[in-house]
């Protein structure tokens, strides 16, 4: 089994139009993808991060494309129910990045922090472990 990165991921989920490499490099996306394969969770963050921070794609359209890749049985998603749990929590209006060190931290009493934001968006969700702000 190989461990796919970033660039495969986007190429595979992502038709750029503006990118001559990308749509010769998507062929080779989609061989990958369709061989089981391990995709791990700094994969998954920085695939996150380039969804929305270079493609500017909209919050709902990354979750359809997380819960997606999820949803491809013979893709091994490293900690997948911990995946899965963040993706409820950046459903219910938690950063991806912090909803996934929130829900990779089961083991721990509580998750502290000093960012207020995190801090008041998870306070309602009622998540475990607790958010501590240290403000």
């Amino acid at each position: 089994m190989k461990s796919l990165d970033t660039n495969v991921l986007a190429r595979f989920f992502i038709d750029d139009p503006d990118d001559a490499q990308a749509a010769l490099q998507r062929p080779v996306a989609v061989t990958a993808m369709s061989a089981p394969a391990l995709i791990t969770v700094t994969v998954l963050l920085e695939f996150e991060w380039v969804m929305r921070g270079f493609y500017d794609l909209p919050r709902s359209e990354v979750a359809r494309v997380l819960r997606a890749l999820t949803g491809i049985g013979h893709i091994l998603i490293e900690d997948r129910a911990a995946v899965i749990a963040a993706l409820d929590a950046f459903d219910s209006g938690l950063d991806f990045a912090d909803a996934l060190h929130l829900a990779r931290s089961q083991h721990a009493s509580a998750f502290v922090t000093f960012d207020r934001r995190l801090a008041k968006r998870a306070g309602p969700l009622e998540l475990m472990p607790k958010v501590e702000w240290l403000g």
